[in-house]
């Protein structure tokens, strides 16, 4: 298994995130490779100061690098030797298995889709966020990001890929769906969750449980929470803030622990034909390391051959 990371993408790049691949490096299972990419003398020059001898990391060159504020479309097209260019051309003629970055968000959705395309009969791919539950599981939120506005038709399809994406990356037999909404009643929300609601209980292949509301986000309602880009990212970012805040009062707990960003350090592109990770853009070296270590769970899973196999 080859795992390829983005070693220039990220506001602490290259240091931060290289040091995040020393330290996974000596975690990873031996069947696993990482595959560096980015300026090789900078890369080289953090292998140096941390002493580290690469055995199971490649380092691939790249030139280029797409910066957090360029125009995603553009920037990948002019830049083909960028280390988000390259992660890609890796990724689609399969040298990799997973590609993951902490740099600009939009060059990686773009990436994905101009690069290993949508998964045939997927309306519009999702990033998928994990999201602590009190009980010490996850569940996955679709979407975080990627599509602010969303039609019914959308949402219905993200209950569906997330769920075959939950039952191969947690191992649930029947993933429990929940719509996030403003109450739990049927007719409850705007009109786009009114229209989504009938869609995805008529959908049989699902374990839909109905509605769910904000204060259902940590409690272990749902396995997979279908919302629009535009929510989830603020209930995503509003429960990455209690770590932070906890921490400046003084005190730790571990379910809060859970929501540090750096717990996970990635997000998942889901509905597209390979596997893509997206980390934070603040990413340090922890989070890089915990971000591979679910890449490495995301390719066991298989989960994208699932959800190309269920639609087709």
């Amino acid at each position: 298994m080859k795992i390829a990371v983005d070693a220039m993408g990220g506001d602490l790049a290259p240091q931060a995130i290289v040091e995040g691949v020393i330290q996974a490096a000596s975690e990873l299972p031996s069947e696993a490779r990482i595959v560096l990419i980015g300026r090789e003398t900078a890369i080289w020059d953090i292998f140096n100061q941390n002493n580290f001898t690469p055995t199971n990391v490649d380092v691939v060159h790249a030139e280029d690098v797409i910066e957090m504020g360029e125009h995603p479309t553009k920037a990948l097209s002019q830049k083909p030797n960028s280390s988000i260019g390259i992660g890609f051309k890796l990724l689609k003629e399969k040298e990799v298995d997973i590609f993951c970055s902490a740099g600009n968000t939009g060059a990686m959705h773009v990436g994905a889709l101009f690069s290993i395309k949508a998964i045939e009969g997927i309306i519009r791919p999702a990033i998928a966020g994990f999201v602590p539950q009190v009980d010490g599981s996850y569940s996955i939120m679709l979407d975080i990001g990627a599509n602010a506005d969303c039609k019914p038709e959308v949402l219905a399809q993200f209950g569906e890929i997330g769920s075959i994406f939950a039952q191969y990356t947690f191992q649930i037999d029947k993933p429990r769906v929940a719509l996030m909404n403003i109450g739990e009643e049927e007719q409850k929300g705007s009109l786009t969750t009114q229209a989504t609601y009938p869609l995805l209980k008529q959908n049989k292949r699902i374990n839909f449980i109905g509605n769910i509301e904000g204060k259902d986000l940590f409690t272990n309602k749902a396995d997979v929470i279908v919302t629009d880009g535009f929510t989830g990212n603020v209930l995503f970012k509003l429960g990455e803030s209690f770590y932070e805040i906890s921490k400046q009062r003084g005190f730790s707990d571990g379910f809060v622990d859970q929501t540090n960003y750096e717990s996970i350090g990635g997000s998942s592109i889901i509905g597209v034909n390979g596997n893509v990770m997206i980390a934070h853009g603040i990413s340090s070296p922890i989070a890089i390391k915990n971000m591979i270590g679910w890449a490495y769970k995301q390719v066991k899973s298989k989960a994208y051959l699932h959800i190309a196999q269920a639609l087709n």
